[in-house]
């Protein structure tokens, strides 16, 4: 069945397209090298958005386990998305929404609740053009507004759930201009045992994108060490592109010194020039420079943090690691983070725990972990080590103040234990009303109020209000606040008749939030809360070296 254009859309509007796709394997890096690529045009003086495909059925990455696709990260609108997006709002310092996460599940679910509304008039339903079609419009809504999109599509060249997106771009490419839209494929190039640099997978990956009808622009391999010369022409050979069009990503120390690194390659100024974009771009000598300076700028200082959670892998709490580095650049210190595994502190990791200078206690569902948590909770209570209690770590401070504290015995949340004498944490009465367990779920942006003259008032600057994006289902349960905050634990920020923050007045730095405030941090500004604790963490380790 030919395809059908997009009659309601205009390519005269301008906007630039850029698509990266991925060959040999996945996890090579596709969504740094296009963040990095936006970043840099984002120092050019141009509008930058992303959209990140994701080729599964499920609608979004809420469900999803870290252990296959790290972190669910969260954004303002709510939208439970993959860990990629967090990067794109990292690097380009935007906000963005669900609408920039395209997903199978998304776009299927559209198109069959349309047919069965009766809006394709009783034509037979298919993938061309329906399910194309409705994946152009997702790209083009996400892009409007901006000069240039960035459209990553997961997975790898020849992944059977990956070929309807790729023929969607094939008919994009077709209905734009020309010089609007732009095609990098990002591939693995290993070595073999003698040291050379092979191009092999590189050029069936070509090839396998080629027959689709799809012929890459440009093309960065991701190495070890920079492509040698010979290796970029013989791409560029059996690859059919300019040997100027070969660009190194190999690997470095920090992703944030990956704009830096294909910046050197040239690959943003070939990037405008093949967009007719380099006639508005910023001058060289005009662009911001912000981003070198900060991520070239030498540490002072080292400090260990613990972070007390249940998955032996770094994505699973990627954006906290980040938000530790954010306020490490923003205090000129190296953030060590030492992992701490929940489940076996007792046995191997106590030792992690105790040797650190500040502990965090990250957000988490179920019970697993949990006692390994509590213990890590009273560990920096009862020992005057900064802590930072996030989401489940918030409460987790609640249910250690309850028992040791208040004497409140067995004290727990009812997501654990639903049967605890003392449910200091869970669902709020108007949480019990609604049968969709989705529905109990608090997602996104929301204001917290903030008292003054607390320490919660001082890590955010003296504002009155903060907004911070949530994912959690469980709340303090307000039969048990007066009776909590009676023998000392103050909660600092409220948002009606939700607990937001909580905190110790006599501890060197005790806070928690049941927000998760690392979705909002960023390179050259980083979170309150951790700048706050990092704060707290180098006063510590400045005493203890004065003694």
């Amino acid at each position: 069945m030919p395809t059908e254009p997009d009659t309601d859309y205009d390519p005269s509007l301008g906007r630039k397209f850029i698509f990266v796709t991925g060959g040999v394997m996945s996890g090579l890096g596709k969504g740094i090298t296009a963040a990095s690529t936006g970043r840099l045009l984002k120092n050019a003086g141009f509008d930058v958005t992303a959209v990140k495909i994701d080729p599964y059925l499920n609608v979004d990455a809420g469900t999803m386990n870290p252990y296959q696709h790290g972190e669910v990260y969260v954004l303002k609108d709510g939208g439970e998305v993959d860990l990629d997006l967090g990067n794109y709002e990292r690097f380009l310092g935007v906000d963005m929404t669900s609408t920039h996460n395209v997903t199978t599940g998304k776009t299927y679910q559209h198109v069959i609740e349309k047919e069965r509304a009766g809006d394709y008039l009783g034509k037979t339903v298919q993938i061309i053009p329906h399910v194309t079609d409705d994946i152009k419009r997702r790209i083009r809504e996400a892009a409007e507004g901006t000069d240039v999109c960035l459209v990553e599509v997961g997975g790898t060249v020849g992944d059977i759930e990956g070929m309807p997106y790729l023929e969607a771009l094939r008919q994009f490419a077709h209905e734009e201009n020309e010089e609007d839209v732009l095609f990098t494929h990002v591939t693995l190039v290993p070595y073999s045992k003698n040291g050379e640099q092979k191009t092999k997978p590189t050029q069936h990956s070509i090839k396998e994108l080629r027959s689709i009808g799809l012929q890459p622009d440009i093309v960065v391999g991701r190495c070890d060490d920079r492509l040698e010369p010979e290796t970029k022409e013989k791409i560029a050979l059996f690859g059919d592109v300019p040997t100027e069009a070969v660009f190194s990503n190999p690997d470095v120390e920090d992703i944030y010194e990956v704009p830096l690194m294909v910046e050197s390659e040239g690959l943003d100024e070939y990037v405008m020039e093949r967009l007719g974009l380099a006639g508005e771009a910023l001058p060289a000598g005009e662009r911001k420079n912000e981003w070198r300076e900060l991520v070239t700028q030498e540490a002072d200082r080292k400090i260990d943090v613990a972070l007390v959670g249940k998955y032996a892998l770094e994505d699973a709490y990627l954006s906290i690691h980040e938000a530790l580095k954010h306020a490490g650049l923003e205090r000129n210190v190296e953030v060590n983070v030492r992992w701490v595994d929940s489940d076996e502190m007792a046995a191997a990791h106590k030792e992690r725990l105790t040797g650190a200078d500040g502990i965090v206690v990250p957000g988490g569902f179920g019970s697993r972990g949990t006692r390994g948590k509590l213990e890590a909770v009273r560990y920096a209570r009862e020992e005057g080590v900064p802590y930072l209690g996030l989401c489940l770590g918030f409460q987790m401070a609640v249910v250690d103040y309850a028992r040791h504290v208040c004497e409140l015995a067995d004290a727990h949340s009812t997501e654990i234990d639903p049967d605890t004498a003392h449910p200091v944490i869970d669902l709020l009465p108007e949480q019990y009303e609604t049968e969709d367990m989705g529905g109990t779920m608090r997602l996104g942006a929301h204001d917290t109020d903030i008292q003054p003259g607390t320490l919660a008032s001082e890590v955010y600057g003296g504002a009155k209000v903060c907004t911070e994006r949530h994912r959690h289902r469980y709340e303090v349960n307000p039969e048990y606040i007066q009776q909590l905050e009676a023998e000392g634990l103050a909660f600092s920020g409220r948002a009606k008749n939700r607990m937001e923050i909580l905190e110790l007045e006599d501890h060197p730095f005790f806070l928690g939030t049941q927000f998760h405030p690392e979705f909002r941090s960023r390179p050259g500004r980083a979170s309150p809360p951790f700048v706050g604790f990092v704060d707290a963490v180098l006063e510590r380790t400045t005493r203890e070296v004065e003694a």
